[in-house]
């Protein structure tokens, strides 16, 4: 007999992926452009590119905060309508499950069983309507504030990296536009971990949206210089 191989799935609820790799190639992809159409103008470079870094940062950390609050406000208010009528009807409520469970394949008296034993644990119940129906587990919404600062700091480093030469002192455009592509690819390479993509290609995906963005701020910059 052979023994079952103990697996484990990575977490797709949380919701930090999303707004780190948000966060991160933004920042990057923002910083770039701005410091590619700066440059061309013959602009404030460095300053330009802090203060885009900042207003970025907080920007991006609001938004992300703003966005999955309203969601999580969203799914709170339907939780509550289900509830209410899980109490009030729970007899129409499992035949819902049952109509849903069957139409999946579920042998009928399998499915009305299930559905009777939820039908009097409405706290119980609520949580498999919730998956069944609305798509999302009530106890694991993800968190505004993991994806707030997720992006807020995942922004801000994305947004120093084409700075980075500027800073050590290197006054050139070009090494830091290079230095901003790579962090490009990087950033693409890391993700492919978590999507069991191909991480060359991931990466250069990335650094190709990336040039493109830098290269109309560029034009635009020059045509403004």
């Amino acid at each position: 007999m052979d023994t079952p191989v103990e697996h484990h799935h990575a977490d797709v609820s949380g919701g930090w992926l999303r707004a780190a790799t948000f966060g991160a190639m933004d920042g990057l992809v923002t910083n770039i452009a701005l410091i590619a159409g700066v440059g061309a103008a013959q602009g404030p470079l460095v300053l330009a590119g802090v203060a885009g870094l900042v207003a970025g940062a907080i920007s991006m950390g609001i938004g992300e905060w703003t966005s999955v609050r309203t969601q999580n406000e969203q799914v709170a208010a339907e939780l509550a309508v289900e509830l209410h009528e899980l109490r009030v009807n729970p007899a129409g409520e499992a035949d819902e499950l049952v109509e849903m469970w069957t139409a999946r394949g579920l042998p009928v008296d399998l499915a009305r069983q299930v559905a009777d034993v939820l039908k009097d644990k409405p706290e119980q119940a609520l949580r498999v309507h919730a998956q069944e129906e609305l798509g999302v587990v009530p106890d694991e919404l993800p968190s505004p504030w993991t994806a707030a600062v997720s992006s807020f700091l995942c922004f801000a480093v994305g947004a120093a990296v084409p700075l980075i030469p500027y800073l050590l002192g290197f006054d050139n455009l070009w090494l830091a536009l290079g230095v901003g592509g790579l962090g490009l690819f990087v950033v693409g390479a890391l993700v492919a971990r978590f999507t069991r993509r191909s991480w060359v290609l991931s990466g250069l995906r990335q650094l190709t949206l990336g040039a493109l963005a830098a290269a109309v701020t560029y034009g635009i910059g020059a045509l403004l210089e």
